[in-house]
């Protein structure tokens, strides 16, 4: 219901782990991972993973679309740095992505926090390098009906707006220079299709996300000049654990109910293919916002 996605091209322009090569005077043989940003192939040379070479950081990374989309973007070549709050699930996938050969980074840290989020842009840049793919993924959706003190409106709007910025204000300056030395960098930042829709009981989650995705249009216009690309990616359900527990048992019933009645759900991992099919267009394609539904959301 709140941040949902169907990818909408879950294939087109990424590498697929298992490529076939076929040089002269030799059968064509699957590839197999080497070191991490390649696939070697047996008689060919090794193939560049898309997003080797870059150094990616992931905010809200311990689940959901975060953890999906650090996974994935590690397996295309990325070093990742994963931030969240949750220390103990980043150390878990941290240890699973180097595991599959990839490089990643646990940055725990709470994006309300602007020194936090300053502190952890430093340490990226200390043990990682100069980030250029930004996936601002944070946030959280809660019920706020009227006459109830508004402490989860402003919530909401301290995590998915304010948050987001401090994370933009942090790792801006890292992207741009980037830009200027690669030709290009990425800010990707999770909205939700709730910022043009009604959503009753979840006003504050919609205004939050309405808020973040004409943020975006704006920072597009002062970005593109410096060869920043900005993404706003807008789902509509998806099957992670932001819906399993509202705070409101009545609510969060009517809310399952809800969605079950949509079918099958997109994923995380659905989500995280469609942003890194965003990332690694080429330098001259821009793909300023990308709405995701289920089939059967309308």
């Amino acid at each position: 219901m709140t941040t949902a996605t169907t990818s909408t091209d879950s294939t087109t322009g990424s590498a697929s782990t298992t490529n076939s090569a076929s040089t002269t005077g030799s059968a064509s043989t699957a590839s197999t991972a080497s070191t991490p940003g390649t696939v070697s192939t047996t008689g060919s040379a090794s193939t560049v993973l898309p997003l080797a070479g870059r150094v990616a950081v992931v905010t809200g990374a311990s689940s959901g679309i975060g953890e999906a989309t650090a996974r994935l973007l590690a397996a295309r070549g990325a070093a990742v740095a994963l931030l969240a709050r949750r220390a103990d699930r980043l150390a878990g996938h941290v240890a699973g992505i180097e595991a599959a050969g990839g490089t990643a980074l646990a940055v725990p840290a709470d994006v309300t926090d602007p020194a936090a989020v300053t502190a952890a842009a430093e340490r990226v840049r200390a043990e990682l390098g100069r980030a250029d793919l930004l996936v601002n993924n944070a946030g959280l959706a809660l019920p706020d009906h009227l006459g109830r003190g508004g402490d989860t409106w402003r919530r909401m709007i301290d995590v998915n707006v304010g948050g987001a910025f401090a994370v933009i204000e942090a790792f801006v300056p890292d992207l741009v220079a980037a830009a200027a030395e690669r030709g290009h960098a990425d800010l990707v930042t999770i909205s939700s299709a709730a910022a043009d829709t009604v959503l009753p009981g979840f006003g504050g989650y919609a205004a939050s996300k309405a808020a973040v995705s004409h943020l975006l249009r704006n920072l597009r216009a002062e970005l593109a000049p410096k060869d920043v690309r900005v993404t706003a990616v807008e789902p509509g359900a998806v099957d992670t654990e932001l819906r399993d527990d509202l705070g409101d048992p009545a609510l969060t019933s009517a809310v399952q109910e809800a969605v079950a009645a949509l079918g099958p759900l997109p994923t995380g991992t659905d989500v995280a293919e469609l942003i890194a099919f965003a990332v690694t267009r080429p330098r001259h394609v821009s793909l300023p916002r990308l709405s995701l539904l289920p089939a059967y959301e309308v």
